[in-house]
């Protein structure tokens, strides 16, 4: 284990920690699941984008899923090649479309008819043929917290069938758009494969009558969404499941594209933070610490539960407790009702599987400021993101100032707590 008491010293708490070889192992073993077999995994940025993370897996071959063009934009910067790119999402702007089509990535997952038609339209106001991708709506329930489904037909995400049939057969015909893709992503952290695989049936018939009728689809993308485990939950066998998907595509002759994230980063990662106090409200306890909701809000709005271990317990007993946050919210905490040992001002505690969705949805809630993220890679620690500063979070803000005010200066040059 690393040495996190040295490294919280070094960097200061609340402090995000990524071990870069365990996002090496997570992306080897999803490679060698298609080995043999044409394939392009394309990590989903939207799980951590820091720009040395991607770098990481720029130089492991990975491609990038993006849901914004300043995402496409990470990746190239980081070095994904554009041919290695994926533009996906539900709102993009007529800028973005734009944007990507310039930039010439890979391909666009289009979302709906109206989405189609503006991309139509911005490629030939550029002289371009767009490739693109359609998301498939299979309607199938992944099984897993209704705010990270995304296949049913009462998500928003997706075209249905029938829909997608109509509009693969415009794009086939338009001399602005290219289908070379056929897309489904039904959830995140799924744990059952059994939605996958029966999403990837019925997207396999409509991807057989769209070949029969001579369109150049070249990539079946089973988005991603495989479960890890946070506290005890058990995934899938990713083995068996790309091995069953392999089966599904081969007689297609399509190349197999998937968007891992939480999978690729989500396990690497820890949020290290240091106790403030202990607080008893009658016979209840609370560990506040100066980690928050801010910087970590899936337990917040999913209930979502991650390990926290304390680090060099000065005692073996243990009692319950809340892990919270000094945010202004009683959804603001960490943990809920976990074993800990009792806990002195300054003890570390370490929140486990804090690796995806952590920074990525860190806010500046309170004015509170976002923390330093650090790699560690062959047991050497390297700064990848300074702590932010006072300064930083308010140099983009204009203050109306009457002439009696002067003291500005003074306020930004306040050392940072």
């Amino acid at each position: 284990m690393a040495n996190y008491a040295q490294l919280a010293q070094k960097y200061h708490t609340p402090l995000f920690v990524y071990n870069f070889d365990a996002i090496t192992q997570s992306y080897t073993t999803l490679k060698e699941c298609f080995e043999g077999y044409k394939s392009l995994i394309c990590y989903a940025l939207k799980a951590n984008s820091n720009l040395s993370l991607i770098r990481h897996l720029a130089n492991l071959g990975s491609g990038a899923d993006c849901v914004s063009f300043h995402e496409v934009r990470r990746a190239l910067l980081s070095g994904i090649p554009k041919y290695k790119i994926i533009f996906s999402g539900v709102g993009k702007t007529l800028h973005e479309i734009e944007s990507a089509l310039k930039a010439d990535i890979l391909f666009l997952n289009v979302e709906s008819e109206s989405e189609l038609f503006l991309v139509e339209a911005v490629a030939k106001d550029l002289g371009v043929e767009a490739r693109i991708s359609l998301r498939v709506n299979p309607n199938v329930d992944a099984k897993t917290h209704p705010y990270i489904s995304t296949g049913l037909s009462s998500n928003k995400f997706g075209i249905n069938h029938e829909e997608a049939f109509k509009l693969y057969l415009h794009a086939h015909k338009s001399p602005n758009l290219l289908p070379v893709g056929i897309h489904f992503h039904i959830g995140s952290q799924i744990l059952d494969s059994a939605p996958l695989i029966e999403s990837a049936l019925k997207i396999k018939e409509l991807a057989r009558g769209l070949l029969a009728l001579g369109l150049p689809l070249k990539f079946f993308d089973i988005g991603g969404g495989y479960g890890i485990t946070y506290t005890d939950e058990v995934p899938f066998n990713l083995q068996e499941y790309i091995k069953n998907i392999i089966n599904i595509v081969k007689p297609l002759d399509l190349s197999i594209l998937t968007e891992p994230g939480r999978f690729l980063v989500g396990n690497a990662g820890i949020l290290l933070t240091s106790v403030l106090y202990e607080k008893l409200n009658g016979t209840k306890r609370f560990v506040i610490v100066d980690a928050a909701m801010n910087d970590l809000i899936r337990p917040s709005i999913y209930k979502a539960k991650h390990e926290i271990v304390a680090l060099n317990p000065k005692s073996k007993e243990v009692s319950k407790c809340d892990v919270v946050g000094a945010i202004c919210e009683s959804g603001d905490y960490l943990a809920k009702d976990v074993n800990l040992p009792d806990c002195e001002s300054g003890d570390l505690l370490i929140v486990k599987s804090a690796g995806a969705y952590g920074y990525s949805m860190s806010s500046n809630y309170n004015s509170r400021l976002r923390p330093a993220e650090v790699a560690l890679t062959n047991g050497k620690d390297t700064l990848i993101r300074h702590r932010e500063s006072f300064e930083e979070l308010i140099e983009d803000e204009l203050l109306l100032l009457d002439e009696n005010t002067d003291k500005v200066d003074d306020i930004k040059g306040s050392k940072d707590v």
